[in-house]
């Protein structure tokens, strides 16, 4: 099969979207800004989806749903919150439809709602509004809620995955007794995203903390984890906000202490969506397609027969029924490409686009050998395997293109976090190398507009590891105390 996928070193933006198309993850919808997540690039949801909902269960979280519309009253009540969201808004006015007489179908002019309702961009406002119900006494605290769900943030430039009108993601939102409690849990479930994004994505993050310019509309504090695409760009891959007492007070939601006093809860609220998916392609594919590390991959072992008459093809087939249920005891998803409508090469070409990390060939000389032909995804090696022990063998090597394919994205990143000393080399590092910038920054959201406004940098995070050092800020020449992270970022 014919890739025609455009090289990532001639245009990235280009490849991007091929690799998004050709390996059948996505496509754009009739409804402008809108994606289409096919059945391949779903499943790769549904992993993330299983692995993620796992550690909020085992971290004490429960599921719950709440509405998709919001009343627009709800948003006026957190100042912050309404003004980060308000020019995002998708607004629900009428909610009835009529034919004009002419075949034409037009909104009826008299079914104009009392009140017009928000699709939610965010369900902070919804969910806090159901809490005061929930929150009575110390003993119904900590609440900790999990919603999957989708939201609209109405966007006027879209890329599929990264940056769309309506998506998918999860959104935890948890009331406490204190502030410390809160702000535990904030960092928690950040730790749950860096583990969830180094050791099932095989993504490196950088864990840190949002500017007050970054900071989610409403919160104390936002948590993020920063990773970098091959292009130089970063992409936040998650947040977690310490979110105070803002929505507590503004929706009235109060315990009675211990001690009998009445008292605002403390908020977090977190979470991850399908711009992941983005960030999974970024960080790891090349020019032949997708590059899937093992963990997310929905078929991890295909297996292709190569045979010149049925006799050949029952024995291949015969071995491929015995080894099947091998994999799967391991836990491995395997899939046994017999289609007779398509030649091996084409099939070949197919799965190394849609990522497969191993691909094995068998042909009649190999079973006479007792042998396998192995392609590996991530480097392309091609080798001769033998048949005894194939399922453990597979097993290890598996977890090998795991730590391969982590490794790789970890070195590249190593190579792209570069110290700047100036704004002059500041600059010149956007231009030539780009990557993540170290520098001393003098700790005010002015200075941090100018560099955003004249080099389209922002400030990703201040590590959480950071290490304290006197400098001086690379634009403004004011005293700083540590160097900040600053990338252009998707």
């Amino acid at each position: 099969m014919s890739k025609g996928i455009t090289s990532k070193n001639e245009d990235y933006s280009q490849w991007y979207n091929d690799i998004v198309i050709k390996a059948d993850l996505a496509e754009h919808s009739a409804v402008k800004g809108c994606m289409v997540i096919k059945p391949y690039g779903y499943s790769i949801w549904e992993k993330m989806q299983a692995v993620l909902d796992q550690k909020f269960k085992d971290t004490g979280h429960s599921n719950a749903y709440f509405p998709l519309f919001i009343p627009k009253s709800f948003f006026s009540k957190e100042a912050a919150h309404v003004e980060g969201f308000a020019t995002e808004c998708a607004v629900v006015t009428h909610y009835r439809l009529k034919n004009d007489g002419e075949g034409n179908i037009i909104v009826d002019p008299d079914a104009k709602l009392e009140e017009e309702l928000i699709v939610r961009p965010t369900s902070e406002t919804i969910i806090w509004n159901t809490f005061r119900g929930w929150v009575q006494s110390y003993r119904d605290l900590p609440l900790l809620i999990n919603q999957w769900a989708n939201v609209v943030r109405w966007e006027m430039r879209t890329r599929l995955f990264l940056r769309t009108a309506e998506f998918l993601w999860q959104e935890g939102h948890t009331a406490h007794a204190t502030s410390a409690e809160a702000i535990e849990e904030t960092e928690k479930m950040l730790n749950v995203y860096a583990d969830f994004a180094e050791n099932w994505m095989a993504l490196p993050v950088v864990k840190g903390k949002k500017t007050a310019n970054e900071r989610f509309a409403g919160a104390l504090d936002t948590y993020c984890i920063e990773a970098l695409m091959q292009d130089g760009k970063a992409l936040q891959a998650g947040t977690s906000h310490f979110l105070g007492q803002n929505f507590a007070k503004a929706f009235d939601v109060k315990f009675t202490s211990k001690e009998g006093k009445q008292e605002h809860v403390w908020a977090s609220s977190w979470g991850v969506s399908t711009r992941m998916i983005g960030a999974l392609i970024m960080a790891h594919s090349d020019d032949q397609g997708l590059v899937l590390p093992p963990k997310l991959a929905p078929i991890q072992v295909v297996i292709v027969p190569i045979y010149k008459n049925d006799e050949e093809l029952k024995k291949i087939s015969d071995f491929a029924d015995d080894l099947m249920p091998k994999l799967k005891a391991l836990g491995i998803s395997v899939k046994y490409d017999d289609r007779d409508s398509q030649r091996p090469g084409f099939k070949f070409a197919e799965y190394e686009l849609k990522g497969v990390p191993v691909r094995l060939a068998i042909g009649g000389r190999d079973m006479e050998n007792g042998t396998v032909e192995l392609a590996r995804r991530d480097t392309r090696e091609k080798s001769t395997v033998s048949q005894q022990g194939l399922d453990a063998y597979l097993s290890g090597l598996l977890d090998d293109i795991q730590a391969n394919i982590y490794k790789k994205a970890a070195d590249f990143r190593a190579t792209h976090i570069t110290p700047a000393n100036s704004y002059e080399e500041f600059q010149q590092l956007l231009e030539d190398k780009g990557g993540f910038i170290s520098a001393h920054w003098d700790g005010t959201p002015e200075t941090e507009q100018k560099i955003k406004e004249e080099t389209k940098a922002t400030i990703r995070c201040i590590p959480l590891d950071n290490e304290l050092e006197d400098g001086i800020c690379i634009y403004s020449g004011k005293p700083s105390v540590q160097r900040v992270l600053f990338a252009r970022a998707y």
